[in-house]
């Protein structure tokens, strides 16, 4: 895999700094706090959303380590003390941390990261995280919508030229592999994360040619068992489907080679692609693919193949890329307790005016509850560290927010969704590949049932917190209200 490490130590929000700073004048830069990152809200108004990012916060916190430039450029700021800016010179993350593996269903409120570390450490690491959730998270959903849209023909991200800069076209394109995606245009995704990489032509090509038919065949000499032709440079029923038949049958045909195809990236897509299979199939070219590229999202591919559109395969750029619908993922970063000198969690919260804002106190674990009866998740069951549940025994779960909705568990499993991924500042989590990232996705899908996936209306799959939790939450609410 090819190297393309950097120091990133100072991509953190600069009152990270001050913040750090203020501790170790303090003296409280020692303390140990925990923080859960959680997001609030599903992409699209969906009802799920895919976890990504996180081997890249692996990557980030196992290099963690401020150089000369960055100890002379603080001191340029007049902000900082000389003990302060010494103790960064040694500075190296010590804590611990529990994340959800990258490719698993998560859904909103739930800890998809918990940091148990010292407050300057748990504050320094707290933008990259976000940034890496954020990002990946956003784009593993949005792919996961559109794959889910194409209903089992490949999908190809076509977005890098659209992206928001290098990294996002790179890691847009790991994110969109994690989420279902087939392969992609982007081939530095392919040599540094193993992202397969595809492509052909652009319009460009014909253009370079003195004639369309000219263009087509060349590439059928050059490239005879990977043949798709980009058809609408001039007019997709007029010459250019003709002209690409005419080359298919005078190169391929005689080679014996009858897998070949078709792109196009513009015009009324159903009626050309009906149109153009029919042109195909009269040509004895059954074999022959029909990709459509331009613009699509998940909203349009499903609408397109209601409509019959004949279509075997999709390249998606812009909106994948960018998650044009809905562009912000929205995940936060909260302080959720301390420990005393004594080595006791001493739960915080956040209460706020916006009942949607209102942290869930306390060092937390998160059990994802399947029926043994149809290997489907039910619910997730957000508890105190300390609590373990008794599969033997039938659980009760309840609606956080409207607790008369009940529901007795019997018959179930009951599967923790975080691992430690970091203990005392060493990794202890092998990081799995990407494929196997991916295959970890397709199958936390599948566990999930179909009413929650779908695009509309999808069904509330409850987060639920335990009753210690629930009630313990609400204690500290109504003392802050009493203040």
């Amino acid at each position: 895999m090819k190297d393309i490490s950097r120091n990133l130590t100072m991509l953190f929000d600069f009152y990270e700094l001050t913040m750090g700073n203020g501790y170790f004048e303090k003296g409280m830069g020692d303390k140990i706090v925990y923080f859960d990152l959680f997001y609030r809200d599903n992409p699209d108004h969906g009802g799920y959303a895919i976890a990504a990012g996180l081997e890249q916060i692996v990557e980030y916190i196992n290099g963690l380590k401020f150089d000369d430039d960055d100890i002379e450029y603080l001191r340029s700021k007049k902000l900082f003390s000389e003990k302060f800016l010494a103790y960064l010179r040694t500075f190296r993350f010590t804590g611990d941390i529990w994340a959800v593996p990258e490719g698993t269903v998560v859904f909103p409120g739930e800890p998809l990261i918990t940091v148990r570390a010292r407050a300057i450490e748990a504050q320094f690491i707290e933008t990259y995280m976000l940034c890496m959730i954020n990002h990946q998270s956003l784009i593993a959903t949005k792919a996961s919508r559109i794959v889910r849209a194409a209903a089992g023909r490949p999908v190809s991200e076509f977005g890098s030229r659209r992206a928001q800069g290098a990294d996002a076209a790179m890691l847009g394109a790991r994110a969109a592999y994690i989420g279902g995606v087939a392969s992609t245009a982007c081939a530095i995704s392919d040599e540094v994360y193993g992202v397969p990489a595809s492509g052909t032509m652009a319009h460009s090509w014909v253009q370079m040619f003195d004639s369309e038919y000219e263009a087509f065949r060349t590439y059928c000499e050059v490239y005879p068992h990977s043949s798709t032709l980009l058809v609408d440079t001039y007019n997709v029923l007029k010459s250019g489907i003709p002209n690409a038949i005419r080359a298919f049958k005078e190169v391929l045909i005689p080679k014996g080679i009858t897998k070949c195809g078709i792109r196009i990236d513009s015009g009324d897509v159903t009626y050309l692609t009906k149109k153009a299979r029919r042109m195909l199939d009269d040509a004895g070219l059954y074999e022959c693919k029909i990709v459509i590229s331009n613009s699509l999202d998940e909203y349009l591919i499903r609408e397109m193949l209601q409509q019959g559109a004949q279509i075997d395969a999709f390249g998606v750029g812009e909106r994948l890329i960018t998650a044009k619908s809905d562009p912000v993922f929205g995940a936060v970063y909260k302080l959720a307790a301390v420990e005393d000198d004594n080595g006791k969690v001493i739960p915080k919260i956040k209460v706020s005016e916006n009942p949607g804002k209102i942290t869930t106190p306390h060092f937390k674990k998160t059990y994802r509850l399947y029926s043994n009866e149809s290997a489907k998740a039910e619910a997730d069951l957000v508890c105190i560290y300390d609590e373990h549940i008794d599969i033997t025994n039938p659980l009760e779960i309840f609606d956080p927010e409207y607790t008369w909705k009940r529901r007795t568990m019997e018959d179930y499993t009951a599967n923790e969704l975080m691992v430690q991924v970091f203990r005392g500042g060493k990794q202890v989590y092998k990081l799995p590949n990407l494929d196997e990232i991916r295959d970890r996705c397709k199958a936390s899908l599948g566990s999930i049932w179909e009413e929650v996936l779908r695009f509309e209306n999808p069904h509330n799959y409850y987060v639920d917190l335990s009753e210690k939790l629930w009630q313990l939450k609400h204690d500290m609410i109504n003392e802050y209200r009493n203040k």
